[in-house]
């Protein structure tokens, strides 16, 4: 009999890195790497496709096979190592050198990236699982197919990329559609709607028709407004034979009018008219230039007495002042020192210029009546 006394437990090979794997795993689902909102969803027709995979191999020539089988796409293939040392790295800068590639550059930018190995031992596989391609996966901005290994495999970069394929053959049924399958659906659509239109246009063509059974004749609108037309046409041909009437007829009232024997007559009858308001036209006439005369005696003697006033005033002592707009001053108030003055005295006048003597304050107005006692 044997007897063994266990105290620890580890795993060793497969076993061993299954551990790792699974501690990476959640690690790495902690930090949000494997969150379904961060998955984009691939185009539905993408015009380039992103290879990394082995340059050899039946991998890529599948890919290429079933991709012209269904819809002919362009295809760059950036070639790796898939496993062994480096393989990793290798596979990290292809997922980040076509994110890397400008939309205008002279290597277009593909809108997908396939990621693609055939199936393997856990081992063979490891470069899939390591940290920097999941990381290199999870940060990709072109939506990334993850095809590694055979339909039972799952590795890390599975849980990062955007749509997992069982297959690389599969993945490039991911990518692109049937072209017939394309075609045979437009041809389809193509019927429906061609059919919904001669619908429409049936269904509205019996619409209008029934609108026009509503509607009048045209020959009987026309013939209204033919009748009406007709109608004005005549009624004007009247007016304007009534108007050349009654124009003729005032034309021919003038011209007799306009006869020398009448003109004469009337020309006699004016005379007679002057000569019988030429004395009355006279004797208002002399009326009124007589009162206009009395007027003007009338002033001439009241301005005489005016200057006369004047002067006597200007003789006694008194003086005129007046400012530079010749406007007689009537208190000191409104001179301005340094203004200039003109002084009208009886026998001439003199110019002055204001000096700034102090003006003499009113007297006060002496109050009627007593006042108070206290």
């Amino acid at each position: 009999k044997y007897q063994l006394v266990i105290d620890t437990i580890e795993l060793a090979g497969v076993g061993a890195l299954l551990k790792l794997l699974e501690e990476r795993r959640t690690r790495l689902a902690a930090e949000g790497l494997f969150a379904a909102e961060r998955k984009k969803k691939p185009p539905f027709l993408p015009e380039v496709i992103g290879i990394v995979t082995s340059p050899s191999g039946a991998v890529i020539r599948d890919i290429l096979h079933r991709l012209a089988d269904r819809f002919p796409r362009r295809v760059l293939l950036w070639p790796v190592a898939v496993q062994g040392e480096g393989a990793a790295a290798q596979v990290a800068a292809a997922i980040n050198g076509f994110n890397r590639l400008p939309t205008e550059g002279p290597v277009p930018r593909p809108q997908l990236i396939i990621v693609a190995r055939g199936g393997g031992s856990l081992e063979d596989l490891m470069a899939f699982n390591e940290e920097i391609v999941v990381r290199a996966a999870a940060a990709s901005t072109i939506p990334l197919i993850s095809a590694v290994g055979h339909e039972t495999d799952t590795t890390l970069i599975d849980h990062a990329s955007d749509r997992r394929a069982p297959t690389p053959t599969a993945a490039a049924e991911m990518a692109v559609p049937v072209r017939l399958d394309l075609l045979s659906e437009l041809g389809g659509r193509s019927a429906r709607l061609s059919g919904s239109l001669a619908r429409l246009f049936d269904q509205r063509r019996l619409h209008l028709a029934g609108l026009a059974r509503g509607l009048p004749d045209p020959q009987d609108l026309i013939g209204i407004a033919a009748q009406r037309l007709d109608d004005r046409a005549e009624r004007l041909r009247l007016g304007a034979d009534r108007h050349l009437r009654a124009a003729r007829q005032s034309f021919d009232l003038v011209a007799a009018r306009l006869r020398p024997g009448v003109l004469a007559a009337d020309l006699d009858r004016t005379r007679a008219r002057l000569a019988e308001a030429e004395p009355r036209l006279y004797a208002a006439a002399a009326r009124f230039i007589g009162r206009n005369y009395d007027a003007v005696d009338n002033f001439a003697g009241r301005l005489a007495t005016h200057s006369e006033r004047h002067e006597s005033m200007l003789a006694r002592g008194y003086v005129v002042v007046r400012n530079a707009a010749a406007k007689v001053v009537t208190e000191a108030a409104a001179i301005n020192p340094g203004a200039p003055l003109d002084l009208e005295f009886y026998d001439g006048r003199v110019g002055v210029v204001a000096g700034v003597t102090p003006r003499r304050p009113r007297r006060p107005a002496v109050p009627s009546g007593q006042g108070s006692l206290f």
